[in-house]
Parts: structure tokens; C-alpha cells; sequence
């Protein structure tokens, strides 16, 4: 039985539920919220137990009054790579002065600055690290996030970050969901980089952890179409689901070979081709769209209007990152998504809760306001669910709940 004080009904609220997604909403479906006006919503211990329309009271202390306000789940945030040292406000500068991206990280910046202060920093200080990220995203109402290794670019690297992901989500209610990216760019100093990555780091990843996906930067100067894709079949072998970066500033052929290889998502996507863009729509491959990046680096962004509008599956996520994406906001991803990448509010919110949990193989689990589902909640300050998309740098959810415990960060 639930502890009685994780027995609560949410009542008089506007309850998107997202319900019935059994696979990522997708084309014309794509903004479907599963909208009641006024219902309410009874959870017990970590799961909903009913929810329904009208204004129902059980007459309980426990009782919660939306009065009116948009209750909906917590947003799902299914890329970022929150595990990491140090900082790169240097090169921030070196952008603004118009140095491309892909020069900063030829000359040994970029990823491999991070990469050297991710190093040198102990598990136990990367836990902490993360573990302050966490707790920042979930303030702004991400009850689930993923995050990326990628930053150790050698086996003993690579496992610390992993084991450091792993212990900072020990210390939150939070669902946290690790991600291997060895192949997030190549050490210029080990000449056996990308065979090491493939035969060494990602057998002793696996191993340590089953069932991990593995995740690639296929882009000019870091990892080669024909690279990813030998790391990709090794990769399969071990049970590892695919996941890559592809076409973030050149289309190489990744997304194509992505889909062949029955990947779960393509993520970026700035470059992609539309000839790519329509073999995406028409499989089962969800495409992750990260305007974070467009905003802060170039001004360019996915075509997300184009991929919808052919049928095919999208969601949104930060790719909080210290270099091109240094956000950990979902509220302003969707607000961007919407005026740079031409969704709807509601095909935005789809994007960042069920079919982000889609990406990252929970969509049974979260990502809706369903009877069984882990009770990841949050109530906005808003009748209107649209304030989401038009406003932009507001506070947080006025509540939060995460496995059914209100969160107070």
C-alpha cells in the first residue's frame, strides 16, 4: 500500500495527458495533447492511480487546486552532456569575433578543451558537477534527462564519466539516462584513437554497462561516416541500441546510414539534405532537433517543419553542453523550436516529453499523464499551455512532482 502521504489528487486543472502514444507521435498526430479542460488527476506512491474529467474532490488535506492552470508531465530532455570540467567562455569570445566553430576545434579547442579539464577531474568532483546540472534542469522541470559521456576519449576516461553519471544520479529522484559518445571526437595525441574507441573502450563499456546506447559525432575533423559506422556494427554486436550527431554543420551520409542501421534517433540535422530529410520521415528513426545550438552558434536550424509535414517523429532536447549549447531551460528549447524551427506549441511540447521518451527507449514508462505511469509532474503557472512557447527567460513550474514526491529543488 502507498505511504498515505504520497496520496494526492491534483484536481480543477487544464490535464494535458499525451496519452495513447504506444509509439512517438509523428506527421499530422505530431501535436496531439490528449487535452481535458478541467479534470483531475490521483496519484499513490510513484504512479497514477486515476485521473478524469470534471472537478473532482475527495475531500482529502492532500488535495491540490490547479485552479485552472496547465498541468502536464515533466519534460524528458534526451540529449545533453551535462558531465563535464571546466569552462569555454575563451572561445565564446573567439566566436564573437567570427572565428567558425570548426577552426576552434581543428586548433586543439572545442570538444578537446573540455575533454582536458574532464581528465584531470576526479570522479567524485564530475558527480558533483553533474549532480548541480541535474538539479538546475529539474527546477526548470526535466524529471528525465539523458547524458552523454564523450569528454574522457580514453577506456579509463570514458568509464569515470560513466560511473560519475551513475553516482550523481544515485542523488536524484530524478530519471537519469547514461549514454556512451566515445566516439565524440578524436585525440590528436593517440593515433589509435577511433581502434582503441572501437576495440577497448566500448567492450569494457558494454560490459560494465549492458544495453548502453552508443552515440557518434560523425563531422568533418572528429569521426568519419566509414568510422561510425564500423563502431556501429561492433557496437550492435554487444547489444548497444545506435543513436549519432549527424549533419550539425556537413551532411556525410550519417543520417542514410543511420536509418539502414535501424538507429534510434539522428540528432542535430542543421545540414541535412532534403532528399535525407524524406528518408527520415518515412522511417521509424526519430530525428532530435537541438536549437540551443542555432542559437547560440550560427543562426541555423533544423528543418523540423519539413520532417513533420512528410510524417515522420521529432523531439527536442537542450544539448546542454559548455561549448555550443549551454542551457539546461526545455521551456526556452520550445520556445525556440517554435520560432526558428517552425513547430506549434503543442507539436514542441509533444517533442519534449513523450516523444523524447521515445528517443531513450521509456515511452511504456513516461512521458504522459497515464493510469500505471511514474507520477512526473508539473504544474505551470499558466491557464494556457502556449506560455510555454511565447514567453521565454520566465520561472520555473509553480510545482513539481517526480515519482509521485513534489520537488524542491
Amino acid at each position: 500500500m502507498a505511504d498515505v502521504s504520497k496520496i494526492f489528487t491534483i484536481r480543477n486543472a487544464r490535464v494535458l495527458t499525451l496519452a495513447g502514444a504506444l509509439s512517438p507521435r509523428r506527421g499530422k498526430d505530431a501535436g496531439e495533447l490528449g487535452v481535458i479542460e478541467r479534470g483531475w488527476v490521483r496519484v499513490e506512491g510513484e504512479r497514477i492511480a486515476a485521473l478524469g474529467a470534471g472537478d473532482l474532490s475527495s475531500g482529502s488535506s492532500n488535495d491540490i487546486d490547479a485552479a485552472g492552470r496547465v498541468l502536464l508531465p515533466g519534460f524528458v530532455d534526451c540529449h545533453t552532456h551535462a558531465c563535464w570540467a571546466g569552462d569555454r567562455f575563451d572561445e565564446a569570445d573567439q566566436r564573437l569575433a567570427g572565428v567558425p566553430y570548426l577552426d576552434i576545434l581543428a586548433a586543439g579547442g572545442g570538444i578537446m578543451s573540455t575533454v582536458r579539464a574532464t581528465r584531470a577531474a576526479s570522479r567524485e568532483i564530475l558527480a558533483a558537477l553533474t549532480l548541480e546540472r541535474l538539479r538546475t534542469a529539474a527546477r526548470l522541470g526535466t524529471t528525465t534527462i539523458e547524458v552523454k559521456s564523450g569528454y574522457g576519449l580514453t577506456p579509463a576516461d570514458e568509464v569515470k564519466m560513466l560511473e560519475a553519471i551513475r553516482d550523481a544520479s544515485r542523488a536524484t529522484p530524478q530519471t537519469v539516462v547514461a549514454t556512451f559518445l566515445g566516439a565524440h571526437a578524436k585525440d590528436p595525441a593517440n593515433e589509435r584513437s577511433v581502434e582503441e574507441t572501437i576495440e577497448v573502450t566500448l567492450p569494457r563499456v558494454a560490459g560494465l554497462f549492458p544495453r548502453i546506447a552508443c552515440d557518434a559525432y560523425c563531422e568533418r575533423g572528429a569521426w568519419s561516416l566509414e568510422e561510425c559506422v564500423r563502431l556501429f556494427t561492433a557496437a550492435q554486436r554487444l547489444g548497444c541500441p545506435l543513436r549519432v550527431h549527424s549533419d550539425q554543420f556537413n551532411a556525410l551520409g550519417m543520417t542514410s546510414a543511420a536509418i539502414s542501421l535501424g538507429a534510434r534517433s539522428v540528432d542535430h540535422l542543421e545540414a541535412s539534405t532534403d532528399e535525407e530529410i524524406a528518408r527520415l520521415a518515412a522511417s521509424s528513426t526519430i530525428g532530435v532537433v537541438l536549437p540551443g545550438c542555432g542559437f547560440h552558434l550560427d543562426g541555423r536550424f533544423a528543418p523540423a517543419r519539413a520532417l513533420l509535414d512528410q510524417g515522420g517523429a521529432i523531439a527536442i532536447a537542450s544539448n546542454c553542453n559548455p561549448g555550443s549549447s549551454p542551457t539546461l531551460s526545455m521551456p526556452f528549447v520550445i520556445a525556440l523550436a517554435v520560432r526558428s524551427c517552425r513547430l506549434t506549441p503543442a507539436e514542441a511540447i509533444v517533442a519534449a516529453t513523450v516523444n523524447a521518451a521515445h528517443v531513450l527507449g521509456l515511452g511504456g514508462e513516461l512521458g504522459s499523464i497515464e493510469v500505471g505511469r511514474r507520477a512526473d509532474l508539473q504544474l505551470l503557472p499558466s491557464r494556457d499551455e502556449r506560455t510555454l512557447a511565447y514567453e521565454y527567460a520566465a520561472p520555473g513550474p509553480d510545482a513539481i512532482w517526480i515519482a509521485g514526491s513534489r520537488f524542491f529543488g
